[in-house]
């Protein structure tokens, strides 16, 4: 029980950053990981031909540059490099595209009329996005005060109040497919938080991608984490605190159900039963394509953008969203897709090219929604099932049982609704702090909530230090 002064358990990156904080604090920190390898959800595999690598979970990371922590490590030493898309989003529309730029200036320029209320909205952001990020993601402080009340006032509403901004169709279509990736409603607040975040992102940061697929970040953490001395054990799965190797504190990179089934009696009924009623929301069906060839969009706009979101105009993306919220799924799903292969040439054969599209499903839902997914895209991209050569497909049951973290295919960790971005995964001072001093959790269940950025296990790292201190 001692060989140890803390462990985590779960690999992914906030488990990995939580382990780095406390290692280079001087502690011995263990990792325990119940698959063969690191990455929780940030992992990349060979499931359709040899030769293409598909990310099996998350593929595009732009609050992996944004986070104050993550942006300053060298991970470029521990094999980690990054791949830009000319454009880092578009939306496909009948008539042709929308483009997020990742120049300001070529985005007012772009949006003709709407222009200059897109400069206002978001350039005081831009000028400002560093100080944001920091105050967004970090925990919870009183700095940037400033900073903060211009992404609140902005961020704290609807993506339809945010659409309403503007007059161009194609604008109000290109928020909201950024607002979907927020899995809620377009008209429920604070659904264009992540919107803003995200675009802020892509003016300042980009979305970029791991070169070589997901898997290059939870790799270059674990060989950071392993630098400093902490061990990794993978292939063990905990079920209770007593296979733990340390008498100190425990992180859990897990789901608050999973944290209450490993800890037990060692947590007082009153936290588990608030933790039983944190929400979870949509899941999601996901297809991965190898392709003979890059997809043929038929907007020439479409082939330079790393993400693409195939929905049309804003009244059909929000009818799907609402219609996931109702049990349902829509006949024309808002297809979400990322094609590597644009900027990163090592995950396909020479000539050929990797993509994976999603839609957002009820939680749980078994359904194959495969047909769809490829009927939207040929939408846009006539000729486009012409170009499969194979496909792997994983619906919402099927990614919880992968990935228990994803509660019916939950892949951001809960609802990110108004209520559960103030108490996450309850209303506490320090939410990663648990009633036990020993046990914390540090997943997407935790501020900041879902995204690869590793923050929540930060932040959790550094509420535990506040207990045991520093042995550096």
């Amino acid at each position: 029980m001692n060989a140890f002064d803390a462990a985590v358990v779960g690999s992914g990156p906030n488990g990995l950053c939580a382990a780095i904080v406390l290692a280079q604090s001087g502690l011995r920190v263990v990792v325990y990981e119940a698959h063969d390898t690191v990455g929780g959800g940030a992992r990349t595999a060979s499931s359709t031909l040899s030769g293409f690598r598909h990310d099996v979970c998350s593929s595009v990371h732009p609050m992996a540059l944004a986070a104050p922590w993550l942006r300053a490590q060298d991970l470029a030493s521990h094999g980690l490099s990054w791949c830009q898309p000319t454009t880092p989003s578009a939306h496909a529309l009948d008539d042709g595209a929308a483009l997020l730029h990742r120049s300001l200036d070529d985005m007012v320029t772009s949006l003709g009329s709407d222009g200059a209320a897109w400069r206002s909205a978001f350039e005081p952001l831009v000028h400002n996005s560093e100080a944001i990020f920091d105050a967004a993601l970090g925990p919870p402080s009183f700095g940037a005060p400033m900073e903060l009340a211009r992404l609140g006032w902005l961020a704290m509403r609807s993506v339809q109040s945010l659409a309403d901004r503007f007059e161009r169709s194609a604008t109000r279509a290109l928020l909201a497919g950024v607002g979907a990736h927020s899995i809620l409603p377009l008209d429920k607040t604070p659904s264009a938080a992540i919107t803003v975040m995200l675009t802020l992102a892509g003016h300042t940061v980009g979305w970029p991608m791991p070169r070589g697929g997901a898997q290059a970040l939870p790799d270059a953490l674990a060989s950071m984490f392993e630098a400093t001395g902490g061990l990794v054990r993978t292939g063990v799965t905990i079920d209770h605190l007593d296979q733990i190797e340390t008498s100190g504190p425990v992180l859990f990179e897990t789901a608050p159900r999973d944290l209450v089934r490993i800890a037990g009696d060692a947590l007082p009924d009153r936290y588990k039963e608030a933790l039983g009623r944190y929400r979870h929301g949509p899941g999601l069906f996901k297809v991965d394509w190898a392709l003979a060839e890059p997809i043929p969009w038929a907007d020439p706009g479409l082939r330079r953008a790393g993400t693409v979101h195939c929905g049309g105009s804003f009244e059909e993306v929000a009818a799907s969203e609402a219609a996931v919220w109702r049990g349902e799924v829509a006949e024309r799903g808002m297809v979400l897709l990322v094609q590597p292969s644009v900027c990163d040439p090592t995950r396909a054969p020479d000539g050929r090219a990797v993509a994976w599209g999603y839609v957002h499903t009820p939680p749980g839902d078994t359904r194959d929604r495969t047909d769809a997914i490829e009927a939207q895209v040929e939408r846009f991209a006539p000729g486009f099932r012409d170009t499969v050569l194979a496909r792997a497909t994983v619906n919402a049951a099927e990614l919880e049982a992968y990935n228990p973290t994803y509660v019916g295919g939950d892949v951001i960790g809960g609802v990110a609704d108004l209520p559960q971005a103030f108490a996450r995964p309850v209303l506490r001072l320090d939410p990663w702090r648990t009633p036990n001093p020993r046990l914390f959790l540090c997943s997407s269940s935790t501020p900041p909530g879902g995204g690869v950025h590793g923050q929540c296990g930060v932040n959790a790292a550094q509420c535990v230090l506040k207990t045991v201190g520093s042995r550096a």
